[in-house]
């Protein structure tokens, strides 16, 4: 089996690391030279992609080591711009490893889609809409032959009534299981396909057919252990937990709480080619649904002091389809992981959401998250300054010692060496 904890990966130099993912992943010699190129598409195939298309612009694509999830292990490929993420993942995933990793699941994929009707009685427009269920599910399944034939589909139809400044109104929605996919496109389909014999039901008059993003019957959720002597110790196992704790009681904290999570799981999101708009407003629909905004994760010590942490939030991703089927170096990051399911990619991105929240609450419990940030952000301040790569320890290492990182200071060191 292969093994992700490999020894200081981040020293080791760029042609090191693709060889040690070529091993890992199994990677081809085109999947290489893609992940060598500037993005992975050209302006044509991006022009296909998107309307009035002028250039590409590229992020930096990283890997996530040591991470073990369900007794597998992974190198995930992460795209962010912030620096530390990555490095911070990576040590959390280290940390874990040693207590079993992470132990995730995911619902099944299920989409929401809803109808909305207006100008109807609700009473006897909910009785009739479920009378003809199962005619509706029969025409929404009739716009995806593929999901039918693998037993997956439209399976539920139910109605709800909202109350509204423009009086009641009827919305009917249908539960539909996706598979693999995302699911929005088979979704809206399915619901515009519905939309006329809903209308015929009700007597009443559809507006918007359409998917909803919160997906909470999409949940992802798992923990891990993290020892507290890895951690530095009890007090800051302590710490953690009271972090934790003013983030859960303050929705101003956990706005940034959940903002460290969020940089995991969407760095995931980015390199698998995931709606992540679509992620992010539902994770932050879910940290309210209670009523006030709170953290997505728990953290609390176990009968051996050790802390534990533990995710839910609804991530509706998927493997086929989309941007997915398309950009080479989307789907060479989807071999990286070698995932075989959407269900299985979720797991990952959770673990990755996780891990990045421990590492950011325990550098604020601790150290303080700036002294992470500093070495990186010093050494871009540096690189826009044009200092050299043969001087840019020099000049790193001075302006850290200084506490003065900016661009000039870091032009005035290169002029004096």
């Amino acid at each position: 089996m292969s093994d992700s904890s490999i020894p200081k990966f981040h020293e080791k130099t760029r042609e090191e690391k693709l060889k040690a993912l070529e091993s890992f992943s199994n990677l081809s010699r085109d999947d290489i030279q893609i992940l060598k190129g500037a993005g992975g598409i050209n302006f044509e195939q991006a022009n296909n992609m998107v309307e009035n298309a002028i250039g590409i612009m590229s992020y930096p694509l990283g890997i996530a080591t040591n991470f073990k999830i369900n007794d597998k292990d992974y190198l995930i490929p992460m795209v962010i711009e912030e620096p530390s993420v990555i490095a911070a993942a990576s040590k959390a995933a280290k940390i874990a490893r040693k207590h079993g990793g992470f132990t995730m699941e995911a619902d099944e994929s299920y989409s929401v889609g809803q109808v909305q009707v207006v100008n109807v009685d609700i009473k006897s427009a909910i009785s009739n809409v479920m009378e003809k269920s199962k005619e509706i599910l029969v025409i929404a399944n009739s716009k995806s032959k593929t999901l039918s034939k693998m037993g997956k589909g439209a399976k539920e139809v139910s109605c709800k009534e909202i109350v509204t400044e423009s009086g009641s109104m009827l919305i009917v929605e249908i539960l539909i299981d996706v598979g693999d996919a995302m699911g929005a496109n088979v979704t809206n389909t399915m619901c515009e396909a519905i939309a006329p014999l809903i209308e015929k039901i009700t007597g009443g008059r559809v507006i918007l057919k359409i998917l909803s993003n919160y997906s909470t019957k999409r949940l992802v959720k798992g923990k891990a252990v993290f020892g507290k002597e890895e951690l530095g110790g009890e007090d800051i196992v302590n710490n953690i937990i009271l972090a934790y704790q003013f983030a859960a009681n303050d929705p101003y904290r956990a706005v940034t709480h959940n903002k460290g999570i969020m940089n995991g799981i969407i760095a995931v999101a980015n390199s698998t080619g995931q709606d992540t708009r679509a992620i992010e407003a539902a994770a932050h629909a879910y940290a309210s649904r209670c009523g006030s905004y709170t953290s997505l994760t728990k953290w609390k010590k176990n009968k051996d002091g050790n802390l534990v942490g533990e995710i839910e939030v609804p991530m509706s991703v998927g493997i086929v389809g989309g941007i997915v089927n398309v950009h080479p170096m989307i789907k060479t990051c989807v071999k990286i992981l070698g995932v075989t399911s959407a269900r299985e990619l979720a797991c990952i991105i959770g673990a990755a959401g996780l891990a990045q929240n421990l590492s950011a609450i325990r550098a604020l419990a601790s150290e303080g998250i700036q002294k992470g940030h500093m070495k990186l952000h010093a050494q871009n301040i540096a690189a826009s300054a044009g200092v050299p790569q043969e001087k840019m320890a020099h000049v790193i290492n001075q302006m850290i010692g200084e506490g003065n990182i900016s661009v000039t200071r870091a032009k005035e060191i290169l002029e004096n060496l």
